[in-house]
């Protein structure tokens, strides 16, 4: 089915990481309808294949491109791929994430590696990797902006119980979003992120039985809990958080940097 652009975007380059799937497909799909052409990066090619069939359904251009994103390296090539195969880069979209559910006293040296390797690093990698490509190509000729946007949490404005070190990346990605955006203001570009909630995707299932094999919870109870306290009273969709993503990327933005978005329909307030 072909989607009408309402053309916010139009003419503009996002890059979307963990764009194969939950959140991550969300964004994409809601940039494509806002006119961007997008760089679709994941560590597994099924699901970025497949939104980028959506994505050519809505008139919109994509490229795909497998990549770890706790490598610098690969982040960079990423990067160089998304701008010369799309013809510019203007959004990057540092969403790829992982979660871990445990007692902090139980945690593991490589567990700790793992997930900051790719919640933590992988977001500056991103960021590092825009940033010398919004430069390289004179992004901030004419006045242009240029985005980064990066994936938080309310566990990145409240540590929860069972999700200590999860909750610590996330945290970290506001202080890198935050001291990006003092360093890079002058050079045209804005960093913000965005901080989700209780969102019915995969990693939520998977959080959902962790948190039934530590506590001995019956399956989906941990979500039900959580959903409880939402004072908008229903979970949050990808296309919730896609939504607020857009804004970031659009121009209605423009005087917007540093800051971590709560969108998770009334769970933690600021």
């Amino acid at each position: 089915m072909t989607t009408t652009q309402n053309g916010t975007l139009a003419g503009k380059v996002a890059l979307v990481t963990g764009g194969g799937r939950g959140i991550g497909r969300g964004i994409a799909l809601r940039l494509a309808r806002d006119g961007a052409d997008i760089a679709l990066v994941d560590v597994q090619p099924d699901g970025i294949n497949e939104v980028a069939d959506e994505i050519a359904e809505m008139g919109s251009k994509s490229t795909t491109f497998v990549a770890d994103v706790g490598d610098r390296e690969q982040v960079f090539a990423a990067v160089d791929h998304a701008a010369s195969a799309l013809g510019g880069f203007d959004i990057m979209v540092n969403n790829a994430g992982i979660a871990l559910v445990g007692p902090i006293a139980d945690v593991t040296a490589g567990e700790i590696a793992k997930i900051w390797a790719i919640n933590v690093n992988g977001v500056l990698w991103g960021i590092q990797a825009a940033v010398a490509k919004f430069k390289e190509l004179g992004n901030r000729d004419g006045g242009k902006i240029s985005r980064v946007i990066n994936a938080s949490s309310i566990a990145g404005h409240d540590g929860f119980a069972m999700l200590g070190v999860y909750s610590a990346t996330k945290f970290a990605v506001r202080a890198l979003t935050q001291a990006a955006a003092k360093e890079h203001a002058a050079d045209g570009i804005t960093v913000n992120a965005y901080c989700p909630g209780v969102v019915g995707t995969d990693m939520w299932v998977e959080i959902d039985k962790r948190f039934a094999e530590l506590t001995g919870a019956a399956e989906g109870e941990t979500y039900e809990k959580f959903v409880g306290g939402i004072a908008l009273g229903r979970a949050e969709t990808p296309d919730d958080v896609a939504g607020f993503v857009s804004y970031l990327a659009g121009p209605d933005a423009d005087y917007m940097t540093g800051q971590a978005g709560l969108i998770d329909g009334g769970l933690v307030f600021r």
